[in-house]
């Protein structure tokens, strides 16, 4: 029988190693290379090399094609001495990816020699287990959670489509949850508003979905916004966020906030509500349309009443905020295809859905300069003329 040393010989004849430096400046002239780190967990959480795929030796065989779909990626594999990464090396070799290299020396040889590593973000033994369904999505796995936990999301408004919005976005793991809203739960608010409950009617919006989410999923920081969002703050507020979930019933915050998305670059998610309808779509700044190439001007008062005017059927809500968070996410980890340049209505009496094209309008008054001429945009209250107001 072969001894250990013999074996390892045996295999090092089959692979192609390379040197540290050598695999430093393949990274830096190819940096789509992709790093398979094969250490343990408790190896990998004390350091590694930036933006590597961890996947311990032993589960490399179940989990290495869901998560490197190309088998002919370049491919450099590495473990703490150059052992196990041979070893590696051989059996991706054996399952078809055919552009794989052993980093010889490991891990230890990376580091003693002074070049760049970090110490990663990695999960608690408790969120391992809270999202553990998506950790098994090859499109979301660990990175994309910790991505997630690393978000910070702005809500404008606590009722009936930031309710949903909020719980699933807290429930997925958002880091940082900020809600904006200047209103009291109200008994007539709980048809559809499930973020509130009876025994808080009376209370402040924003306090009472803190207490909600946080009771939900104490990793999320719930910042709460307990003010009307106008000309002179709304810059301030939206500074600190990636991106902006809008359950707004109003025209002229709709407006004010996509202006200001507009000159912070900051992704948008509309949603909007009448009576057994909903719509849904993504604004990504200069990126395809915004809201004002979708409705130029509002539209006269009588044609579009409130949902206090009109009535909404309180499961409504719940179908339209949660797309919202779906929306949300995609946009944050890059999956799919989002509803940028796209609207999706929602029929709750035919149970129907429809898209829409909705096309940038090369003289829309807010974005049509592009991203150069977001500076000239004035943050301007459109109350009584929901018009953008640009410096000259």
């Amino acid at each position: 029988m072969a001894s250990f040393r013999e074996l390892l010989a045996a295999t090092k004849t089959q692979i192609r190693e390379i040197d540290t430096a050598a695999a430093e400046a393949t990274l830096a002239d190819h940096p789509d290379t992709v790093v398979l780190d094969v250490r343990e967990p408790d190896e990998y959480e004390q350091g590694a090399l930036r933006g590597v795929i961890h996947i311990p030796r032993g589960h490399l065989e179940g989990q290495v094609e869901n998560r490197v779909t190309d088998h002919h990626a370049e491919i450099i594999v590495y473990c703490a001495g150059g052992v196990r990464s041979a070893f590696a090396a051989r059996t991706l070799g054996e399952m078809g990816y055919i552009n794989v290299h052993s980093m010889a020396g490991g891990f230890g040889k990376w580091k003693n020699e002074g070049r760049d590593w970090k110490v990663p973000a990695s999960l608690s033994a408790e969120q391992r287990n809270r999202y553990q369904r998506h950790l098994l999505l090859p499109e979301i796995g660990e990175k994309g959670q910790l991505k997630l936990l690393e978000s910070k999301v702005l809500l404008l408004g606590a009722g009936g489509l930031g309710s949903p919005a909020a719980l699933y976005l807290a429930a997925a793991g958002i880091g940082t949850l900020g809600i904006v809203d200047m209103d009291v739960v109200d008994a007539s608010n709980l048809q559809r508003q499930i973020l509130h409950s009876t025994d808080r009617i009376g209370d402040r919006k924003v306090d009472s979905a803190k207490k909600t989410l946080t009771a939900l999923n104490p990793d999320v920081n719930v910042i709460t916004h307990d003010f009307r969002l106008d000309a002179g703050n709304v810059l301030d507020v939206i500074d600190g966020y990636d991106l902006i979930v809008d359950g707004t019933d109003n025209f002229p915050t709709r407006y004010l906030m996509n202006d200001a998305a507009l000159k912070r670059m900051k992704p948008l998610i509309f949603g909007g509500l009448f009576r057994f309808e909903g719509q849904v779509s993504v604004f990504e700044p200069y990126n395809g349309p915004c809201y004002r190439c979708m409705l130029p001007e509002p539209p006269p008062a009588e044609m579009a009443p409130s949902c206090a005017e009109a009535g909404v059927l309180g499961v409504l809500p719940g179908i339209i905020g949660s797309i919202q968070a779906l929306e949300a996410i995609k946009v944050l980890l890059g999956l799919g295809e989002t509803l940028n340049g796209r609207l999706l209505t929602y029929d709750a009496l035919e149970q129907s859905f429809h898209t829409f094209k909705i096309r940038r309008d090369p003289n829309c008054p807010a974005c049509s300069s592009g991203p150069e001429g977001r500076d000239a945009i004035v943050i301007a209250e459109y109350d009584d003329l929901c018009m953008p107001h640009r410096s000259h």
